[in-house]
């Protein structure tokens, strides 16, 4: 697999095994910035023996929304340097895998990346500011619908099957691994080494006889 083309890139499709992939990755990637931060934090204590750590793997793509709330940059003396660092390219590695792996996938369903605007964009948004909304009946629909929206992405990125056969973004991801697998010869039984064709006027008696150790 180019690994390169599945975590970066934008074209092409993959199936819904991949996506899940992706996440898994993304996951692991997270958890591994978390203890580098602890570890870091423990390094770093002024003589101070930390007798527990407590670990932190809150890099969710929540944070991506939070850039465009300004309420998130009046207390930036909560994070030091080093989680900010760890946070801003932990995020920035997290969001582009989510967005590449999501796109391909959109287009294993024959719809096009900017589908992830209504799937991904819109819900996250609306939950980032809903508690600036007034507590009026009016915002139940706009509540309502992007649930709606991001319950609908969730079942065409993660559990839907992708469409069969070639489409506008490429060929079949499935099938390719179908064609591979039938390409594969099977190994086949090799007469002329397993059997020795012995004459008439030999010992023992001539005919086909199966040769030791075969």
């Amino acid at each position: 697999m180019d690994w390169t083309w599945y975590l970066f890139r934008f074209d092409g499709r993959i199936n819904r095994a991949l996506l899940w992939q992706a996440l898994l990755i993304v996951a692991v990637l997270a958890a591994l910035l978390g203890v580098i931060g602890q570890v870091v934090h423990l390094l770093s204590a002024e003589g101070s023996l930390k007798l527990s750590i407590k670990l932190d793997f809150d890099f969710g793509l929540d944070d991506l929304f939070k850039l465009v709330d300004p309420r998130t940059y009046r207390s930036p003396a909560s994070l030091d340097r080093t989680d900010l660092i760890l946070k801003g390219s932990g995020l920035a590695l997290f969001s582009w895998i989510f967005l590449a792996t999501a796109i391909k996938r959109l287009h294993d369903r024959d719809r096009s990346g900017w589908w992830i605007v209504l799937f991904f964009f819109i819900p996250g948004l609306f939950s980032q500011f809903s508690d600036l909304l007034p507590d009026s009946n009016w915002v139940l629909p706009f509540g309502l619908t992007a649930s709606t929206l991001w319950l609908w992405g969730f079942i065409e990125l993660f559990i839907v099957p992708g469409t069969s056969g070639h489409n506008r973004f490429g060929p079949d991801p499935l099938a390719d691994i179908e064609d591979d697998a039938a390409s594969t010869p099977a190994k086949g039984w090799d007469q002329q080494r397993e059997i020795d064709f012995v004459p008439p006027s030999a010992s023992p008696p001539g005919g086909m006889h199966v040769k030791r150790g075969s």
